[in-house]
């Protein structure tokens, strides 16, 4: 089997893609995988890392905020569309795939489109409650589209052959048990809080996160993990300022980038971040507490409508960035842990919505919409 696999952008779509791409290498005895991604993503680095062959297309995103120099880029861009799309069906013909994934993001949108000119079996995945332009405009032509949230699909044509699979997730998340981290960890009995903004950090979480760690190195309630992020290199000195002593408090651990996130994940008892959907399929698959708070610099706001998808089944607590700051959130922890109900509910209903398995149920879509075309 010859599988093309396009997408990129932002980790969000690139891991999804990775994760089956290796599940099929190890499965899947003899198949060849392709990946598509943008000239100049982060896919260009991230995919030959992983092992997989890497062709690059140049593609460009459309500005929507009005400004002489976006009207640039989108003229730009527009003449990109076009050249795009040649340099996709090249690919796809010198490659011959017997089915296309697209995992979201610009560059998918070409090679998907090109494909189903093509009349090869093409599926899509959407990891997001709100689905992106690219995949709203795909699956109407799709073989299937694969949702990692139910949320989404109202908000798809009618048309679409839409079937929940689950985002990816790391065996490494799933299999992490609470005890043996905390003991890896040296947490005791304390709760434990998690905090994090992303690798490249947020500055209004690390500002509110500040206020939480200087109120526990003066009451010693909670042990707390916090990652900064690379633009969060001042959070230390902030620190200082709020006069908290990290070598004095060990139960206190800050660091640019958690790089231990399944001991870390399966060691909390609140996890505090934003609402990335790959971020939110793990605490699923953990079962955490988790007040998130959705980052509103994102394409179509999909973050929040990630996080009102657990709110809205008693999952998960929001905190609109508006309304954070170190005393708000300060208290929406106290408050959480005053009724310790509250926390075991969120987790166990986070849990409820966990599904561990999207690989296979990937995988096995593809293998049904090859099986359909095959019968055609």
């Amino acid at each position: 089997m010859k599988v093309l696999f396009a997408g990129g952008g932002t980790a969000g779509h690139i891991n999804p893609a990775l994760a089956v791409a290796g599940y099929l290498k190890e499965n899947e005895p003899g198949v060849k995988i392709l990946y598509i991604g943008a000239k100049g993503g982060m896919e260009e680095r991230l995919v030959p890392q992983a092992g997989f062959e890497f062709r690059s297309i140049t593609v460009s995103g459309f500005q929507r905020k009005l400004s002489w120099k976006n009207l640039q880029r989108n003229a730009s861009a527009l003449v990109h569309v076009f050249s795009a799309s040649r340099e996709a069906r090249r690919i796809i013909r010198d490659f011959v795939p017997d089915i296309c994934v697209g995992t979201g993001g610009y560059v998918s949108g070409p090679v998907i489109r090109e494909a189903i000119k093509l009349c090869i079996p093409s599926v899509i995945h959407e990891q997001n409650a709100f689905p992106g332009v690219t995949n709203r405009m795909l699956s109407k032509h799709a073989d299937r589209t694969m949702l990692a949230v139910a949320d989404a699909q109202k908000y798809l044509d009618s048309s679409a052959r839409c079937v929940l699979t689950g985002n990816p997730v790391r065996q490494e998340i799933i299999r992490a048990g609470r005890e043996e981290a905390r003991a890896k960890l040296g947490i005791d009995s304390r709760p434990l809080i998690l905090s994090f903004g992303g690798s490249l950090g947020a500055r209004k979480i690390n500002e509110a996160a500040a206020d939480l760690l200087a109120e526990s190195a003066k009451t010693g309630r909670f042990q707390h993990i916090h990652g900064y992020g690379k633009w969060g290199k001042w959070f230390p000195d902030l620190l200082k300022e709020k006069g908290v002593n990290l070598a004095a408090h060990k139960e206190l651990s800050v660091r640019e980038y958690i790089d231990n996130m399944p001991d870390c994940l399966a060691a909390a008892d609140l996890v505090i971040c934003r609402a990335g959907a790959i971020t939110l399929s793990e605490i699923q698959a953990q079962g955490k507490a988790s007040i998130l708070i959705p980052s509103p610099n994102v394409a179509e706001n999909h973050q929040y409508h990630n996080a009102m998808a657990l709110v809205r089944r008693g999952a998960a607590e929001i905190m609109e960035e508006k309304d954070l700051s170190g005393p708000a959130l300060c208290e929406k922890v106290h408050g959480l842990f005053a009724k310790p109900e509250t926390i075991r509910s969120l987790a166990a209903n986070a849990k409820k919505m966990a599904i561990l398995d999207a690989n296979e149920r990937i995988c096995k879509i593809m293998k049904e919409v090859l099986a359909e075309r095959r019968r055609t």
